[in-house]
């Protein structure tokens, strides 16, 4: 799905921290969302669209799950 490195690790408040590798820069970056691993089960695993499995992110949550590019990145382009 992507052309970067992800790990995904459950803490206690069951939010997900993400580790991605930007598609643009390369630079790994790690962020806490407030998604269960249902939710990035449905979209990573069966193919549910990002925004319906995540309806609580933003988008540009979204983008950085799907390609790592923050939003700096994203308006630099």
């Amino acid at each position: 799905m992507t052309n970067g490195t992800q790990k995904l690790m459950e803490n206690k408040t069951m939010a997900l921290q993400i580790t991605r590798t930007s598609m643009l820069s390369g630079i790994d970056r790690t962020k806490t969302f407030d998604i269960t691993y249902d939710q990035y089960y449905a979209w990573y695993t069966e193919g549910e669209l990002i925004q319906n499995a995540m309806p609580n992110l933003s988008a540009s949550d979204r983008e950085f799950i799907m390609t790592g590019m923050t939003d700096d990145e994203w308006h630099s382009q």
